[in-house]
């Protein structure tokens, strides 16, 4: 993404540095148009009963796995993401199309509450105009896993999406068009930072953001002046835990897995590998080996596992955090350097003997770069992991299953998981805790955070007139 100086955005491909097309800025007048066309489409999408919008979700379902290919090529042309990735995310979006068609009837199925009076429930009714601010490195699953429960509800959404990935917003946009959707119930704002702002302080009535910490910050301040609703989902630095009971085997590779899904552009990757001392040789070893195995190069090319960073500054940035560890005494197991030629492309790069003043631990590190903490035992281990300012996801290798849900219950996070990688899945609740974030997506409680929790008390009519 670039801002030229006349305010017209260039969209650039990773893999090659060359622009792919150029958009101009939505302005603020044209936010508020798209507002109020959403709150007048409002009216008859939320009157809907919830079986006919989840009809609407199985044709959006429908439509995802028939552009499949297109889809996951864009996705891949704009952000880098190797295509074999792009295609599994695209069939994650028709899953939770799927999935919210079948299941959002019961979720919003109103729950009586046993009382003194005639009858007394709760109903879950839509807010309204929800917008979504929403980044660039999972480019359609991020926007499907928020609209699609929104919309279920009866919400209608406007999306401003990075100005990265804006071909895949305009696409998403026609992908509802394509599934029948009435006009205006799903929108797209196209623009940098500044139409964002114009949406979140516009007439909607909640906002999703997903994005950095500082992002959430603002978008947070902006909406609480007027007392939106917001939810947040932020940064990670997710420790993966290796006890010395674990499957080295198995482990190392789901290490490698789990650090370079998406050339480690996700909030979820593993960022802190934390083992214990008892086996840290070993698994080094193998983490190493299987790191060096995986392909680095055209994101199109299918046998490719590692594309792009998504920009240049992107990989600076990655460059400047893994120098920070090499001056203060880290050792470059494997990687770290830039590699030369034709778009963003840096070395897969494991770095161990690091230490807590280091860039790598104290910053989140997005791109694939992995630093190795060596601890005495279980107890340090859970001290290490929970030693940071975010809490969004965690993982603990062990053979011992008890042990590991045990210490699940220990670390400070909004997901753990036990002998697999970090996923968000539409059936759990996903969000963090710290500064990662406020408030739950997916599930049935990512459903219930944009309706309006209502109570309604019946009681019968016992008095009697009287009579003079």
């Amino acid at each position: 993404m670039y801002v030229m100086p006349d305010g017209k955005i260039e969209t650039i491909n990773p893999a090659t540095g060359k622009v792919i097309a150029t958009y101009d800025n939505t302005a603020p007048d044209e936010v508020s148009k798209k507002v109020k066309d959403a709150r007048a489409a409002l009216g008859s999408w939320k009157k809907l009963d919830i079986s006919e919008r989840a009809d609407y979700m199985r044709k959006l379902g429908r439509v995802m796995r028939k552009n499949r290919e297109d889809y996951a090529k864009l996705i891949t042309e704009e952000m880098g993401k190797p295509i074999r990735q792009s295609i599994a995310e695209i069939e994650k979006c028709a899953w939770v199309c799927d999935y919210y068609a079948e299941h959002a009837e019961a979720f919003l199925r109103d729950e009586l509450i046993p009382t003194e009076f005639r009858k007394s429930f709760v109903s879950f009714e839509p807010l309204g105009v929800i917008a979504s601010i929403m980044p660039w490195n999972f480019p359609f699953w991020q926007v499907m896993r928020f609209a699609v429960p929104t919309l279920t509800a009866g919400n209608v959404g406007i999306l401003k999406h990075s100005s990265v990935c804006l071909g895949s917003a305009l696409q998403i946009e026609q992908a509802f068009r394509d599934a029948g959707f009435p006009e205006n119930i799903f929108q797209s704002i196209i623009g940098d930072y500044r139409a964002g702002e114009a949406l979140v302080q516009s007439d909607i009535d909640a906002v999703s953001v997903t994005g950095s910490v500082n992002t959430g910050r603002r978008v947070a301040e902006l909406a609480s002046k007027n007392l939106k609703k917001f939810v947040l989902e932020l940064g990670g630095s997710d420790p993966f835990v290796v006890l010395e009971d674990a499957d080295l085997n198995q482990t190392a590779h789901m290490a490698t897995q789990s650090r370079l899904l998406n050339t480690g552009q996700s909030c979820i990757a593993a960022k802190r590998f934390i083992v214990v001392k008892e086996v840290a040789d070993r698994f080094t070893e193998l983490f190493v080996d299987n790191t060096e195995s995986e392909v680095v190069g055209d994101p199109l090319d299918p046998k490719t596992t590692v594309g792009p960073l998504v920009r240049d500054s992107q990989r600076d940035m990655l460059a400047k955090q893994v120098e920070d560890a090499r001056t203060k005494g880290g050792n470059i197991l494997t990687g770290g350097s830039k590699l030369k030629g034709d778009g963003f492309f840096y070395e897969p790069t494991i770095i161990s003997n690091v230490t807590p003043e280091m860039d790598v631990l104290r910053e989140e590190v997005f791109g694939p770069a992995a630093p190795i903490i060596v601890v005495d035992n279980e107890e340090q281990a859970i001290r290490e992991a929970n030693n940071s300012e975010f809490g969004l996801g965690a993982s603990i290798w062990t053979n011992n299953i008890d042990r590991g849900m045990r210490l699940a219950r220990q670390i400070e996070s909004g997901i753990v998981s036990v002998n697999e990688m970090v996923k968000s899945d539409p059936r759990l609740p996903f969000g963090g805790i710290k500064h990662s974030g406020v408030g739950r997506e997916l599930s049935e409680f990512g459903i219930k955070e944009f309706v309006n929790i209502k109570s309604v008390v019946v009681k019968d009519i016992t008095s009697k007139l009287l009579v003079e």
